[in-house]
């Protein structure tokens, strides 16, 4: 299913930090199986800023045995829509919402017994609030061990949650702030969470038989430290799974252009069974740029490799990415591709958004 804007009613708007709220929407009932989700998936907000089209992707804080959808939004600096958000928003605006997405996504499974370990940093929490809920919920025989850091205790989001969440189940969720900013009595949490830090906390709280899955999200640095960490001791990649929630890389990379690599291509995108051709230099625009020039209403938010909006499925010829932040492995072997990294690298190419 292609994922589509849907104007939805603002329900409820609640101030989680001096800096960042949590907004819940309305679901029409003809709405709720188009918007099932798993925890740890995102929604993509749209709205008018300044006549100005603005997107922003942000995680789904609540989990679906809440039964409601709420993300949390944090004031970012510069930000256009954080700002918007905190300071405009209000009960009962609707917004533009794409249904929920997202391959950062917790599979439950009540028979599991299982033992989870949860790195946040900031507002990174958000989705991992959402998986700590769902395992606890519905994995009874799972444990979760969950490191959350931020600079300061007044800056901890759902601080009441969280300790709610743990006073339910105290012998299956240990929780452990850290705080770079303000000394809490016991040296292991002060600091950021990088890698020695990590290694740190994994000497004190942790053995190998205690880690069947490691979720993280939070900044690139951070979860890059984690990463190294965890796998140095012995923790499979495949069993390490990560949401970046923006990449300084991302901001700043370049396309790599090999001189004479110019090739005049015809792109053909399709979706929701109608299509768009047009001709596309290889080194050109990318194909969900030039997809949006001719006119397709193609899918996107973050234009920085980091989210999967515009995920398609190449069905004919070659293309190349210029940043993937968001792909497995194993969806790149299969065809699939982030249109807003995407180069045509054969003359014909068509890509696909219905599959």
């Amino acid at each position: 299913m292609t994922p589509k804007f849907h104007s939805l009613q603002i329900k409820n708007i609640r101030k989680e930090t001096k800096n960042c709220v949590s907004i819940s929407f309305e679901i029409p009932q003809e709405l709720k199986e188009a918007f099932r989700y798993q925890s740890g998936q995102y929604l993509t907000l749209r709205s008018q800023i300044n006549q100005e089209d603005v997107r922003r992707s942000y995680s789904l804080c609540s989990a679906p045995s809440d039964e409601e959808w709420r993300v949390a939004i944090k004031q970012v600096e510069n930000g256009v829509f954080s700002t918007y958000a905190l300071n405009e928003l209000k009960e009962g605006d609707v917004l533009d919402v794409m249904n929920p997405m997202g391959n950062f996504k917790l599979e439950t499974n009540p028979t599991h017994t299982k033992s989870y370990v949860l790195f946040a940093a900031g507002s990174g929490v958000t989705p991992i609030f959402s998986i700590a809920k769902s395992i606890l919920r519905e994995e009874p025989n799972s444990h979760v061990t969950m490191f959350y850091g931020n600079q300061g205790f007044s800056e901890v989001i759902f601080r009441e949650e969280l300790e709610n969440l743990k006073n339910e189940h105290l012998n299956r969720f240990s929780l452990v702030h850290l705080f770079s900013r303000e000394n809490i009595g016991n040296a292991i949490q002060k600091g950021r969470i990088d890698e020695q830090k990590c290694l740190d906390l994994h000497k004190a709280f942790l053995t190998n038989e205690q880690i069947d899955d490691i979720f993280i999200c939070g900044p690139e640095q951070m979860i890059l430290d984690v990463k190294a960490a965890m796998t140095s001791k012995g923790i499979p990649a495949k069993n390490i799974h990560f949401e970046l929630f923006h990449s300084g890389a991302a901001k700043t990379a370049k396309p790599t252009v090999v001189v004479g690599d110019q090739l005049s291509t015809n792109v053909t995108v399709v979706m929701d069974d109608d299509s768009v051709s047009f001709a596309l230099d290889s080194n050109g625009m990318t194909i969900l740029d030039a997809a949006y020039k001719a006119g397709s209403d193609v899918p996107y938010a973050c234009k920085g490799g980091v989210c999967c909006t515009c995920k398609a499925k190449v069905l004919k010829g070659t293309v190349r990415m210029d940043l993937n932040y968001a792909l497995t492995p194993e969806e790149v072997e299969a065809g699939y591709i982030l249109t807003c990294q995407a180069h045509p690298t054969s003359e014909e190419v068509l890509v696909s958004f219905d599959d």
